[in-house]
């Protein structure tokens, strides 16, 4: 089917909304990836858009500023109409409000059947609608059961255009990874699946009246490709052993892009899961559904007897607590995994390269005082604000809300400095409205490095507190640990066993990755953002796992 060649005007509102908080998320996060962009349909082409939903109004927005299509929102009717300036760009971005019976516990019925009809109407029209259908955001590990409404507007929507067989609905799944979610200057991944198209011609299953199993069929086959594309763990603790594995796989430097950090992070906690899904498994998934059920990944069954001879080698339970105590132990010496991989230096070395660091740290800071000054205000509020939003319940539910918190409070605190700037300097209150952003940018690009320095000075600081003796024995606990990850990674989870030479090879020119020690070199005095060596970085002294 053609796209509606008349689509409806993307509402004013909407495009201010985005190009705002393009700009801001731009500062908030380091660097936002998004990966298989083209995978968008044109605009005019009935479609809904569905993603995981871990980080509140956080998602929407940056599915937002990812997509140049006018996407019909939709959010939880206790949202609206609050006053707040949240609940203002909510209902000005022409989001729809759903009730949910978790927030109406004593009503009897929930009656969405207007909200809904809006919904058929857009995609019958043409528009393309975002829907989060795991239907609530929290701040958990691991994706949360989809519920069946995406699946139930689809059959609908083929329904109401049975007598049109041509008639196309895209159904497009996007995975959303943070790799700190809710810290400043973190780094997110966008990843758009392949999209499936729908049509009463070749879908007559979906045409009512439907079978329940084939709406739970193709609800299933929405949460393996979202969960495919993200870390989707039953605990923290996997999350965290994943990365560890990871980083000694694939140590501090290899030219990995985010996407493929994220793929072998997932890897290994699908490894630790045993689930028995390899690197192999998650490539490009296939588009095709049909009525018999979700896809089912190929050679799960091999996958599966290679991990258990992997097994005989390596114990993936031991291996995983191996990994855990090995990681507080460096964070409770303050060291990270690349310097006990690197070795031992002599005493004299490692003073000279505190020294180096030493001065890089004052030249940096000193670059940064004068725009950080600017900062300070936004840091003390975002902090405090935080700080005091975090008290409000447990943390599953409360702390997927406090990015948005921070980039809200933020942007207030933000705009309050520049116009404060503009009117002690109205003389030249043109420049100063120029001159201000520019030097809060500059001195928070370099302010990242200044904060890279000082971890790197503590880290060597550590080195002489900790001695030569205790170094040495961390460094053959690595080394039993970088055999056992090497045989789970290679024979059970068929990761490449080059890594460091397989990553430079593959891909491209991606956004924050370096092709070479020159670009490294030069990058590092980039003014557009930072030279990206591990992307789990923060804008944080110590280090922090999430």
């Amino acid at each position: 089917m053609p796209p509606n060649p008349n689509p409806k005007p993307t509402p004013i509102s909407y495009v201010l909304i985005r190009w705002l908080f393009k700009f801001v998320l731009k500062v908030f996060y380091g660097t936002i990836v998004i990966e298989n962009v083209d995978y968008i349909p044109k605009k005019g082409e009935a479609c809904i858009l569905c993603a995981n939903h871990t980080n509140s109004l956080t998602d929407a927005l940056l599915l937002m500023t990812a997509s140049k299509n006018f996407l019909r929102m939709t959010a939880k009717s206790t949202q609206f109409g609050r006053g707040t300036f949240s609940s203002w760009l909510i209902e000005a971005s022409g989001a729809l409000p759903l009730h949910r019976r978790m927030d109406f516990p004593n009503l009897d019925t929930i009656d969405n059947t207007a909200v809904m009809n809006k919904l058929y109407d857009a995609l019958e029209d043409g528009d393309a609608i975002c829907l989060f259908p795991e239907g609530m955001s929290r701040y958990l590990p691991a994706l949360s059961p989809l519920k069946t409404g995406v699946a139930r507007i689809i059959s609908e929507v083929l329904t109401r255009r049975r007598e049109d067989p041509n008639y196309e609905i895209t159904l497009l799944t996007c995975s959303i990874t943070y790799m700190h979610r809710h810290h400043f200057r973190s780094d997110v991944l966008v990843r758009f699946n392949p999209p499936v198209k729908f049509s009463p011609k070749k879908h007559p299953n979906l045409l009512a009246p439907v079978d329940f199993g084939v709406i739970k069929t193709l609800t299933n086959f929405m949460a393996d490709q979202i969960s495919t594309g993200t870390l989707d763990a039953p605990s923290w603790d996997v999350i965290t052993v994943a990365k560890v594995a990871a980083r000694i796989y694939a140590p501090l430097g290899t030219k990995m892009t985010l996407g493929d950090h994220v793929k072998v992070v997932r890897t290994f906690v699908e490894g630790f899961k045993k689930t028995g899904k390899g690197w192999n498994q998650y490539q490009e998934r296939s588009t095709s559904w049909d009525e018999g059920g979700a896809i089912v990944l190929k050679d799960d069954v091999d996958v599966l007897t290679k991990q258990e001879d992997a097994r005989n080698h390596v114990e993936v339970d031991r291996l995983a607590q191996d990994l855990m105590a090995y990681h507080n132990k460096l964070l409770k010496m303050g060291i990270k995994d690349d310097r006990v991989r690197i070795g031992w230096s002599s005493r004299r070395t490692i003073l000279l390269c505190i020294a180096g660091r030493g001065v890089l740290l004052g030249v940096l800071s000193l670059i940064s005082l004068p725009g950080l000054i600017l900062w300070t205000p936004v840091f003390a509020a975002t902090k405090w604000s935080a700080n005091r939003f975090k008290k409000r319940g447990p943390q599953e539910d409360v702390w997927d809300e406090i990015a948005q918190h921070k980039l809200l409070v933020g942007l207030f605190t933000g705009c309050c400095v520049w116009l404060g700037c503009i009117i002690m300097t109205l003389p030249i209150a043109p420049l100063t409205a120029i001159f201000v952003p520019c030097l809060m940018w500059l001195s928070l690009r370099f302010l990242e490095d200044a904060v890279s320095a000082f971890r790197a000075l503590a880290g060597l600081l550590s080195l002489l507190w900790i001695g030569r003796r205790t170094f040495m024995q961390l460094s053959d606990q690595r080394r039993e640990l970088h055999g056992s990850v090497k045989t789970l990674a290679v024979n059970a989870l068929e990761l490449p066993d080059n890594p460091e030479k397989f990553f430079s090879e593959r891909g491209g020119r991606e956004k924050g990755r370096v092709r070479g020690t020159w670009e490294s070199s030069t990058r590092y005095f980039s003014i557009k953002r930072r030279r990206k060596r591990d992307w789990n970085e923060i804008l944080r002294i110590w280090p922090h796992e999430e």
